[in-house]
């Protein structure tokens, strides 16, 4: 370890810490990210504007997304068709529901986060009602409960209670070795759905109700009358894509501290915050996966123009192209999962964390604008 002097950016005050390296034991690096800053967003996002305005013509709805996103919807509905007969643990069965099943779920994942934002309708109650529908072939209600979620992770990037997209500490204890990232990877979509109700609490609104209503109703038609393969084809199509599938790479490519943008922790936690300079804690991916998944990949710009829609994010990130080429990216999907489960320096502390803002162990309610 090297012995490192530094001043605290706040209050001036001169601290001494060891720091280990990079590739230092799991027990040595066993800590998050700690930071009192605020999340880099909003000051690039205010940055961007002072300098090209024209921006703010980029932001609204993309009306030609319903149309998208309905095409998959019945892609997924005659593909259960197809596999009413054919036995669930089959070849043939499995590799649909990954090759065409996953790949298509998780475009309606990424199809609710768009209507979360309110992205493919003027109004918002549109993209709520809208959302449900593409919730179908999911299997399971879900839409309705990751809007307000979603919300709190772009608004409190980061907080220990909030930003439900972190992994907890237990997460952190258990799964920090080769054997735990990869039942991590496996069942991410565990992970993200069984998470925020531990942590947050939301309110229960009509549309949760009526998502539940409408799924359920859905569900019991298409097994009555098609048989429950084709509900074990949404089901199986929905966890593989939050598993082992190339476009399931992103849920850990945006917000992970990967690799070389890995630097090294302090081994002594000043108030609650790692001193010196912070890595990135927000990565974006401009590869072809993009066009499967409503260029989720490009995750800073989304970030910092959360009400840009996923078509024209290509555009601002050529308007803004001298903030957003120094940053970090991600050259591959794929090589993420590979990296983060057998790169000894990923673990799942490697996520910037900041100290929440409710006390711990309350959990919390939060009432947003659902207007």
């Amino acid at each position: 370890m090297d012995s490192t002097t530094i001043k605290h950016r706040t209050s001036n005050e001169t601290y001494t810490f060891n720091t280990p390296a990079a590739d230092s034991s799991i027990e040595l690096l066993n800590e998050f990210y700690w930071t009192k800053d605020t999340e880099p967003h909003v000051t690039r996002r205010k940055l961007i504007l002072a300098k090209y305005p024209e921006v703010t013509k980029l932001t609204g709805h993309e009306p030609s997304s319903k149309w998208y996103a309905s095409g998959v919807v019945l892609l997924q509905f005659a593909v259960a068709y197809y596999l009413r007969n054919t036995p669930v643990f089959s070849a043939k069965f499995i590799a649909l529901a990954y090759v065409i099943g996953a790949t298509a779920n998780q475009a309606l994942f990424l199809a609710i986060h768009e209507l979360s934002h309110n992205l493919f309708f003027r109004k918002p109650f549109h993209n709520k009602i809208f959302a449900i529908f593409a919730n179908l072939p999911i299997g399971i209600p879900y839409s309705a409960s990751f809007q307000p979620y979603h919300q709190l992770h772009h608004k409190f990037l980061g907080d220990e209670y909030l930003d439900t997209d972190l992994p907890t500490r237990v997460e952190g204890l258990f799964l920090s070795n080769v054997f735990g990232k990869v039942f991590f990877a496996c069942c991410q979509i565990f992970f993200y759905a069984l998470r925020p109700m531990f942590i947050t609490q939301i309110k229960f609104t009509y549309i949760h109700l009526l998502n539940i209503a409408v799924q359920v109703a859905v569900d019991y038609l298409m097994v009555s009358s098609w048989g429950w393969h084709t509900l074990s084809y949404f089901i199986m199509s929905s966890f593989l894509a939050g598993s082992l599938h190339p476009c399931a790479g992103h849920f850990i490519a945006e917000h992970y501290v990967l690799n070389e943008n890995n630097k090294p922790r302090n081994a002594n936690i000043v108030e609650g915050s790692n001193i010196g300079k912070l890595p990135e804690e927000t990565y974006s991916y401009y590869g072809s996966l993009n066009k499967l998944t409503w260029n989720v990949g490009y995750h800073n710009e989304h970030h910092d123009f959360p009400y840009i829609a996923w078509s024209k994010l290509p555009q601002l990130r050529k308007i803004a192209a001298e903030f957003y080429d120094p940053l970090p990216q991600v050259n591959s999907w794929c090589g993420v999962i590979w990296w983060f489960c057998f790169n000894d320096i990923n673990t799942l502390w490697n996520r910037v964390k900041r100290v929440g803002k409710q006390k711990h162990g309350h959990k919390v309610t939060q009432r947003l604008d659902m207007n």
